[in-house]
């Protein structure tokens, strides 16, 4: 559900930015996307922004705070709410994500232990740093077959 578009209150991108808390670079590149089309233009040929916009604008910006993809908050901004079918489209957008977020924590788990290990491979106490090591060698192990072969393993 959106607000009532009040003409009276088309805004520029500037202002468009501060009532929404999105940034103008930000509002562009969701125009680009076709998340937001703003329907009103100046004289000078500036887009105006509408009470209903400004809305949209915050309704992405809460989307993305979630970490929902631009095509999550597209699915869920075509829905007006209105519907019974709309409520079943909307738990099935946030069950994708909810199963996304559930594998980034996994993700980000084994990454925290990872960074765990490798922090306890060094206290500071020899002559070199063994993180800084580990992570060369890390590095070293990651070049590709094909470079390894010409002799560019230290590019």
């Amino acid at each position: 559900m959106t607000p009532a578009s009040d003409s009276a209150t088309l805004c520029r991108i500037g202002e468009a930015a501060s009532a929404s808390g999105v940034s103008a670079a930000n509002i562009r590149f969701y125009e680009r996307q076709g998340l937001l089309m703003p329907q009103a233009r100046a004289d000078n040929d500036y887009r105006l922004y509408s009470a209903a916009d400004l809305h949209r604008l915050r309704f992405i910006r809460v989307c993305r705070s979630m970490d929902m993809s631009l095509d999550e908050v597209r699915a869920l901004l075509d829905l007006d709410g209105q519907k019974k079918s709309d409520c079943a489209l909307a738990r099935h957008t946030l069950d994708h994500h909810l199963a996304h977020v559930r594998e980034r924590l996994q993700e980000l788990r084994a990454l925290e232990r990872e960074l765990k290990a490798l922090r306890q491979r060094c206290d500071g106490s020899e002559d070199h740093c063994l993180i800084i090591k580990s992570l060369h060698q890390r590095a070293e192990a990651q070049v590709p077959t094909a470079a390894r072969k010409r002799g560019h393993s230290h590019v």
